[in-house]
């Protein structure tokens, strides 16, 4: 084996109760360089992360970890032989300082008696010099931004001796400007000849970071390869198994108005906004973070309605002063965070298909259960939701599917306008395009489809009009022939947007 290899698996497999998680995967991470691992909700990814650092032993297949064979190992184990794992949680103690946090392990690990504080305060100070952090020690995790506390964990790594760094999507909660800080720090480590593994499927930020590319499709290796090896169809082939043919969304011209909002405003978040939406429209709404995009969702809803302006739905003027004056409009609304704002985690996939449509269950004073497991039966197969049931809580499901039950919450409602606030967001490449075929799905059938969201490409490609917000106000209008770095800088204002209708 290559000296420059540091881990090395062959033929790895998994399986829990019967269920094969790993079906003899082969990955190869080389010192000094960052590889993603890539794959599809529910591919084999966390599995594989905790077999490499000893949570998880394989039932078949070997491990080398630089360039020796190892077995049962142990987290420990894979601790002290230099792999340390970054989750999505960052596992940080929220109650403890920054510098607690950095460099408690090491006493730990060291078995120290006492408590060094200027050594722990020494400790961080280096960890953070090295990676370029400027964060108080003394602060408490709990107060920190996402970035920081993500800051934190890979200080930690860094002074545990790591040699292998695993990165679990750690760009989920990252605005752009915080994935770039935290690919710099990623090089850096790399230029000290450390290994970095980054679990991803967002192949315009694996283009960004990556030299290596390896991807899992349910549980089996399908390919690995120089980066420079995969454009978008081959991605998408090797993610999904099948081709998804990337195409404007252009409907047919229809005259017939869905929505029109007229001189919107409301003080401290949008001021004077205009549009119309059509039949088969589907209207995409944009702007940088503050903007006032997600305030329109929010004031079109109820959440926060407006105070002055006027909204027509299919031609007549409604008022919106409350959630409830929205759903009996006949309004539904996915918000940006579905799992705090969407879904009833813990609930069953049919009590969250039901909750916003209960009371037509309501017989002779009690529910229907029947209808009810039929409806949402009817809703896993119309909008193919992969779960064997309605019975399983939305938790166990991966987070496309979770989006499709809050999708299919509202399609229960039959709305006639139906809102989305970051409808894909940490959603995998295969379910994202089947939620945008059931998006121009309700479009075409005359439901007002509208998508708020600063994702680029998706406006583009599945908007046939886009509005862009920019402090509070609309700053461009325009139709889908428009290109994703055009757009890009209308956003920033480097570009003035040219009104269409």
């Amino acid at each position: 084996m290559s000296e420059e290899v540091f881990l090395k698996l062959e033929g790895v497999k998994k399986s829990f109760g019967g269920v094969h998680a790993l079906k003899g995967v082969d990955l190869e991470i080389r010192k000094g360089e960052i590889h993603c691992l890539a794959g599809e909700n529910g591919c084999g990814k966390s599995t594989l992360i905790k077999a490499i650092s000893g949570v998880h032993h394989p039932d078949e297949g070997s491990i080398w970890i630089d360039g020796e064979k190892v077995e049962n190992m142990k987290p420990m184990d894979a601790i002290n032989r230099g792999i340390q794992v970054i989750y999505q949680d960052f596992a940080v103690f929220p109650n403890l300082t920054v510098a607690e946090n950095i460099a408690l392990n090491g006493e730990l690990k060291n078995k120290s008696k006492f408590v060094n504080w200027k050594q722990i305060h020494e400790v961080a100070a280096k960890a953070m010099e090295q990676v370029g952090a400027d964060i108080d020690p003394d602060i408490k995790l709990e107060r920190l931004s996402v970035a920081n506390k993500q800051m934190v964990a890979i200080c930690r790594a860094i002074i545990n001796d790591a040699k292998l760094l695993i990165l679990d999507e750690p760009t989920t909660a990252l605005t752009a400007r915080e994935v770039d800080k935290l690919w710099d720090i990623v090089r850096a480590l790399k230029e000290k000849g450390i290994a970095i593994m980054i679990v991803n499927h967002k192949l315009d930020e694996i283009y960004r970071i990556a030299d290596r590319l390896t991807i899992l499709r349910n549980g089996t290796y399908i390919s690995s390869g120089d980066i420079s090896e995969y454009d978008q169809a081959r991605f998408t082939k090797d993610m999904t198994g099948r081709d998804i043919v990337e195409t404007k969304y252009t409907p047919e011209e229809s005259g017939e108005e869905v929505l029109r909002v007229e001189h919107l405003s409301r003080k401290g978040a949008f001021e004077d906004v205009s549009f119309t939406l059509h039949k088969g429209d589907v209207l995409g709404i944009t702007g940088l973070l503050g903007s006032g995009r997600g305030e329109i969702g929010e004031a079109l809803f109820g959440i926060a309605p407006a105070e002055s302006g006027k909204i027509f739905l299919n031609g007549k003027e409604i008022e919106i002063k409350s959630v409830k004056d929205a759903m009996t409009n006949e309004i539904g609304y996915v918000p940006e965070d579905r799992l705090t704002q969407g879904l009833f985690m813990e609930k069953s996939i049919q009590d969250n298909v039901i909750a916003a449509s209960i009371r037509k269950y309501m017989k002779g004073g009690k529910l229907d259960e029947k209808e009810m497991e039929d409806t949402t039966n009817h809703w896993i197969k119309e909008i193919e939701i992969k779960a064997p049931s309605p019975k399983p809580a939305v938790r166990t499901l991966s987070g496309g599917n979770a989006q499709k039950v809050v999708i299919a919450k509202w399609l229960n409602t039959n709305p006639k306008l139906f809102i989305l606030d970051g409808p894909t967001v940490g959603v995998d490449i295969g379910a994202k395009a089947e939620i945008h075929e059931i998006l121009h799905g309700l479009a075409k059938k005359g439901v007002g489809i509208i998508i708020i969201s600063d994702d680029l490409p998706e406006l583009v490609q599945n908007c046939n009009k886009i509005v862009v917000m920019r402090d509070g106000k609309l700053s461009g209008s325009m139709d889908n022939s428009i290109d994703e770095r055009t757009l890009g800088n209308i956003l920033v204002g480097a570009t003035k947007g040219g009104a269409k209708e």
